[in-house]
């Protein structure tokens, strides 16, 4: 495939990468506010998709290590796998909501506002990540390879923080779940 019809084939996933990175995070917020009706609280999930987050780390890392050995098979393995870790994570993590009240934050002084931080640089680069890795295994699945990456040396790190920051963030409030 030369580079243009690599362009081409990229070019169909462009719209889906909007609707889904604009889509995903207003559901989120929207779903957020629902509560399902006569549901026992699914408060077993929090360590569910903390794990998960975890090994979403795990695999980021083991994918970048494959790849700069050259094991494209396992990278492209191991990154589908983290896509679909988050994608789990990301539907726990509503369901849970959808059913709990949110746990608020017991810790104070300095640990307070360092929790604090963490969470919101979480949640908002788990927004912004969207689009990136939408972006980024594109380029892998279309094989524009030099495109790929380029652009996977920002979702890389990106993607990984957050990540790492989900599972620091439940292991700093699960002292507080009731």
């Amino acid at each position: 495939m030369n580079q243009e019809e690599k362009l081409q084939a990229e070019k169909k996933y462009n719209k889906w990468i909007v609707i889904l990175s604009i889509a995903v995070p207003i559901v989120v917020a929207i779903l957020f506010g629902v509560r399902i009706p006569n549901v026992a609280p699914l408060s077993f999930l929090p360590p569910i998709y903390a794990t998960i987050n975890g090994f979403t780390a795990l695999f980021l890392v083991i994918a970048f290590v494959a790849i700069k050995k050259k094991n494209i098979v396992l990278h492209e393995n191991l990154m589908t796998t983290a896509v679909l870790c988050s994608a789990v994570f990301l539907v726990l993590y509503v369901a849970y909501h959808m059913t709990s009240d949110s746990t608020k934050f017991g810790g104070e002084g300095a640990i307070k506002y360092v929790y604090y931080f963490i969470l919101i640089t979480h949640i908002l680069l788990s927004i912004i990540i969207i689009p990136f890795v939408l972006i980024t295994y594109v380029r892998a699945i279309t094989e524009n390879f030099e495109r790929h990456k380029k652009i996977a040396r920002i979702t890389f790190p990106l993607w990984l923080y957050v990540a790492v920051t989900g599972v620091i963030v439940y292991i700093m409030i699960a002292p507080y779940y009731v």
